[in-house]
C-alpha cells in the first residue's frame, strides 16, 4: 500500500514579496461610485492572487480628470457632506454640486475612502491614491499603466 502525503500548504504573503504596478485612471465621463469601487479594489490589492487582508498589497493609483466625473440621479443636489467642529455653531454642510465646483479632487477622494478599511491599513492605502482635477499628473517617471475598464 502506497501513501502519498499532501503538500497543499497555504502561502502567506510577506511584506517583501509585494510588487507594485502604478495605474492611471481617467475619470472623464466615469460614474463616481463605479470608478471608486474599481480604484478601492486596486488600492486594497484584491485584484492580485497574493491578496492578504492584513497587508497592504495594493497598487498606487493616479486619477486624472476628476473634475469631469459624473453622478446619476439627483445626487448633485441631494448628497450632502457634513462635518462638525465640536463647538456650538460648528456644523458645516456642503452639497456635492458645491464641493465639485470648489474641490473636485476631494469628491473622488472621499468616495474611495469610504470603500476602504477604517483603520491604519486604510490610511496606508489612501496614501497611494493621487487625484488630479485636470489631465496632467507629475507621476510619469513611475510609468503608470492606463486602466480603461474603470469607466465601465
Amino acid at each position: 500500500m502506497t501513501t502519498t502525503t499532501a503538500t497543499n500548504k497555504t502561502h502567506a504573503t510577506k511584506a517583501g514579496e509585494i510588487s507594485r504596478q502604478w495605474r492611471v485612471v481617467d475619470a472623464d465621463g466615469a460614474t463616481l461610485g463605479r470608478l471608486s469601487t474599481k480604484v478601492a479594489t486596486l488600492l486594497r490589492g484584491k485584484h492580485k492572487t497574493m491578496f492578504t487582508p492584513h497587508l497592504d498589497t495594493g497598487d498606487p493609483v493616479v486619477i486624472v480628470n476628476a473634475a469631469k466625473i459624473r453622478v446619476t440621479g439627483k445626487k448633485l443636489t441631494d448628497k450632502v457632506y457634513v462635518r462638525h467642529s465640536g463647538y456650538p455653531g460648528g456644523f458645516r454642510s456642503e452639497t456635492l454640486e458645491d464641493l465639485l465646483k470648489r474641490r473636485p479632487t476631494e469628491v473622488v477622494r472621499r468616495a474611495v475612502r469610504g470603500m476602504l478599511p477604517r483603520n491604519r491599513l486604510g490610511e496606508q492605502m489612501m496614501r497611494k491614491l493621487f487625484v488630479y482635477a485636470g489631465p496632467d499628473h507629475p507621476h510619469q517617471a513611475q510609468k503608470p499603466e492606463a486602466l480603461e475598464e474603470a469607466k465601465k
